[in-house]
C-alpha cells in the first residue's frame, strides 16, 4: 500500500521557491546559480545536435511496419518527452555533482531556519569545504543507482509498441529520483545512510512522488531549471522535516 500524501508533496516545491528569497539563505542560493547558468549555456550548446540524432537514433529502430510509420509523429513525441527527461534529469545530475558543498550547507540553512535548530556545529565556508568530499561521494552514490535503471528504461523506450508506456515510466521515475536527489541534501546533514534513505522516501511514496513531479517537469523547461536546484534543495528540506523528522536517522 502507498503511503503519503501525493498533494501535500506537490507544495514542498512551491515552499522552496519561498525559502530561496529569505535574506540568510540568499547567498548560498546566488552562486550555485551562476553556476548552473554556466553549466546550462555548454549543455544547451552540445545538446541541442545530441537531441536530433538520438531522435534519428531511436526511429530507426522501429520496423518498416505501415501502421506504425503513420503513427510516427506519435513516436516523436514519445521518443522527444523520453529523450527530454533523460537530459532534464543529466543537467540535474552536473550541477548537483558541482554544487553539491553549497546544496548540503543550503539545507542545513533552511533547516534551521525551519526548526530554529542548529544542525551543525560547524558554519560558514569552513563547513562547506570540509564536506566536499563526503558531498562528492553521495552524488557518485547516487548517479551509480540512476544509470542501470535508466538504461533498463531506455533499452524498453526502443522496444515497439511496448515504448508507448515508456515516456510515462520515465516521468514516475524521474520523479522519485528528484525526490531522491533533493531529499538526500537534509538526510545527509543528519548521516541518514543513502539506503536509509531511500526507505525513507518509499515510506511515504506518495509523498515522495508529488514532490518530485514539479521538481521532474521544471528541470525540463530552460531558464526555470536554473532556479529550481536550489528551490528543490529548500523545498526538500521542509520535506524532510515534515514527512520523516528532522531527527531520524
Amino acid at each position: 500500500m502507498l503511503r503519503g500524501n501525493f498533494f501535500r508533496g506537490l507544495g514542498y516545491l512551491g515552499e522552496g521557491f519561498h525559502l530561496i528569497r529569505q535574506p540568510g539563505l540568499r547567498l548560498f542560493v546566488v552562486i550555485p546559480l551562476i553556476i548552473n547558468i554556466f553549466l546550462f549555456g555548454l549543455l544547451f550548446y552540445f545538446l541541442g545536435e545530441l537531441f536530433t540524432v538520438l531522435i534519428a537514433a531511436a526511429m530507426g529502430w522501429l520496423p518498416d511496419w505501415a501502421w506504425l510509420q503513420a503513427l510516427d509523429w506519435l513516436f516523436w513525441i514519445l521518443y522527444g518527452a523520453v529523450i527530454l527527461l533523460m537530459l532534464a534529469y543529466g543537467f540535474v545530475i552536473v550541477a548537483n555533482l558541482i554544487g553539491s558543498p553549497f546544496y548540503g550547507y543550503l539545507a542545513e540553512l533552511t533547516q534551521k531556519h525551519l526548526t530554529g535548530q542548529e544542525v551543525s556545529s560547524e558554519d560558514g565556508w569552513a563547513a562547506i569545504i570540509k564536506d566536499i568530499p563526503r558531498a562528492l561521494w553521495r552524488e557518485v552514490q547516487k548517479i551509480v543507482y540512476y544509470l542501470p535503471r535508466a538504461l533498463g528504461l531506455f533499452i524498453i523506450g526502443l522496444i515497439p509498441v511496448v515504448n508507448l508506456v515508456a515516456a510515462v515510466l520515465w516521468l514516475l521515475f524521474n520523479s522519485w529520483m528528484m525526490a531522491l536527489q533533493y531529499v538526500d541534501y537534509p538526510a545527509d546533514n543528519q548521516r541518514v545512510s543513502f539506503k536509509a534513505l531511500r526507505q525513507l522516501l518509499a515510506d511515504t511514496r506518495l509523498s515522495a512522488l508529488g514532490f518530485g513531479l514539479p521538481v521532474a517537469l521544471a528541470a525540463m523547461v530552460p531558464i526555470l531549471n536554473l532556479f529550481v536546484v536550489p528551490a528543490a534543495v529548500c523545498g526538500a528540506t521542509a520535506y524532510w522535516v515534515r514527512e520523516n523528522g528532522a531527527t531520524r536517522n
